[in-house]
């Protein structure tokens, strides 16, 4: 899309619903920073990461279920490997999206609200991303499935999903500046060091 919001080019009809799964953790991260969850940012560039599982993740997603008085047994997320092939069984903080998952829970601890249920749909953490979503995408959500980490999945267009990019890119919301900026500010803590993902945001 251009800067104005309207569709530059396209390939094949971008209006089709469609799941973004990993490229909504910045939006669902101004969720949660929306409700209260106020974190360092290096810790919120790992609420907003599909990261490597290295120690420095890992350790990472500990420090954040540390606030809330809790470790690595209150995760839901799926047990994974990490990347650098160094771990001798999988973990659940090894999983890309555990950082994710610790800011979950860290913000159902801010607001008093249960921890053991946070990836069902229907719990105020979810419905508050799903409204998020939907500003930032300017749709409504069409469909509710659930992703690979068992976090809740939404539907709606590319097209959506783009403009919700751009939004978040030129908010002038703090809380967007906010997210956006502790991903600028630690882009290995996005990804991992040598991942595209993070070699793109320090050569920009």
């Amino acid at each position: 899309i251009n800067s104005d919001g309207s569709i530059l080019a396209q390939r094949g009809n971008p209006s089709l619903p469609m799941f973004p799964r990993s490229s909504l953790k910045s939006i669902q991260a101004s969720a949660m920073v929306r409700l209260g969850l106020d974190l360092e940012p290096r810790l919120l560039a790992l609420v907003c990461a599909s990261h490597a599982g290295t120690t420095m993740h890992q350790d990472g997603a500990l420090e954040i279920l540390a606030k809330a008085g809790l470790d690595a047994s209150a995760l839901m997320c799926v047990i994974d490997w990490p990347l650098d092939g160094h771990s001798v069984e999988p973990t659940r903080l090894a999983m890309n999206c555990s950082g994710k998952h610790a800011g979950m829970i860290l913000t159902c601890h801010i607001n008093g609200w249960p921890i053991d249920s946070y990836l069902e749909p229907t719990h105020p953490l979810q419905i508050a991303i799903k409204k998020e979503v939907e500003a930032m995408s300017g749709e409504k959500v069409v469909l509710t499935s659930i992703d690979g980490c068992g976090a809740p999945l939404f539907m709606f267009s590319l097209t959506g999903l783009a403009r919700a990019i751009r939004a978040l890119t030129i908010s002038s919301d703090p809380v967007h500046q906010r997210v956006v900026q502790a991903c600028r500010d630690y882009p290995e803590m996005v990804s991992g060091q040598g991942r595209l993902a993070t070699r793109m945001m320090q050569n920009i």
